[in-house]
């Protein structure tokens, strides 16, 4: 397929860099290979999400320190004598 591509300068110095003695054409497509996958990968990473383990917020009160300590030390009891 032919097309009009307006390239910016410094990718086209960038591609001109990498030719060593290819056409541009062939390092261009290659470029273009290895982003369009670059991009589909990131597309199909599930977004990282987190939730309350029981379904109830850990921690009702965040104004309340005593609350939020408390809570901490049930959590590092829990962890280091398992």
């Amino acid at each position: 397929m032919r097309t009009t591509l307006t390239i910016d300068d410094d990718v086209a110095a960038r591609l001109k860099r990498l030719s060593r003695g290819r056409s541009l054409k062939k390092v261009t497509n290659h470029a273009l290979r290895l982003g369009l996958h670059a991009m589909q990968s990131e597309q199909r990473e599930a977004p990282y999400a987190t939730g309350p383990r029981d379904g109830k917020p850990r921690i009702l009160n965040l104004d309340s320190v005593a609350e939020v300590l408390a809570e901490n030390e049930r959590d590092h009891w829990r962890w280091n004598t398992a």
